[in-house]
């Protein structure tokens, strides 16, 4: 029970049993008494805000920083994909993979630089036989997609998306 929820049942039990001349004289003193609890209570929702407010802060910057990731992971799977279809196409080489996959980061506004890793296997992936695989795998490390300054969770995390497809030709 609160403390002014104590004052309250104090004032109304002795509401109900004196009389008149003596209701006002316990109001009084319970309202003096009440507002000395109030005046106690100050400052009480600054200390349990510096309470929570960390942890709270913790969470919400690590769903900022996991829905990115997860946003990321989506494009980047997408990219790779993209990639995969320019690369089982005849005559395709390495660099127009490559440029399909940049194309797709840039439009996606994923920075596209030296740390972004672009592997095809084989390269060139024209030189694959009709029918088998051509895999286009593409991985960024996540500091540099990072919406934070310094991301707390996911630092040191490299995001991995590998696409396979089946090279097209004519027999």
């Amino acid at each position: 029970m609160t403390t002014h929820s104590k004052c309250y049942h104090r004032r109304l039990k002795r509401a109900n049993a004196g009389s008149s001349s003596n209701l006002l004289a316990s109001d009084l003193a319970v309202e003096n008494f009440c507002r000395t609890c109030r005046r106690n209570r100050r400052g009480a929702a600054a200390v349990e805000f510096a309470i929570v407010a960390p942890v709270f802060f913790l969470l919400v910057f690590g769903m900022v920083e996991y829905g990115r990731m997860i946003m990321v992971q989506q494009v980047i799977t997408n990219a790779a994909r993209e990639g995969a279809r320019v690369g089982v196409l005849d005559g395709s080489q390495l660099s127009d993979v490559q440029t399909a996959v940049n194309n797709y980061l840039i439009a996606s506004k994923i920075p596209t630089n030296v740390s972004n890793e672009i592997t095809v296997t084989p390269n060139p992936p024209s030189g694959q036989t009709t029918g088998n695989p051509v895999t286009v795998t593409v991985s960024i490390p996540f500091k540099n997609v990072s919406w934070l300054p310094t991301p707390l969770y996911l630092g040191s995390t490299t995001l991995s998306a590998t696409a396979v497809m089946r090279r097209e030709g004519v027999q």
